[in-house]
């Protein structure tokens, strides 16, 4: 039982961390800039509306 929902949570975990990994990677982003948090938070939209576009692309 245990195994089965160490499982769970790593399929999940993978599915949450992949977008982020690939924004890291594709795009740069690898710290905030400290411009404000509604700037930041513009950015990242951003960020994961061109994540979206490019995992669309296969």
């Amino acid at each position: 039982m245990t195994d089965q929902i160490e499982h769970i949570k790593a399929r999940i975990r993978a599915k949450v961390e992949h977008p982020i990994q690939v924004i890291k990677w594709q795009f740069g982003h690898v710290k905030v800039r400290y411009r404000g948090l509604a700037m930041n938070t513009a950015q990242l939209h951003t960020l994961f509306v061109l994540l979206n576009l490019w995992m669309v692309r296969r």
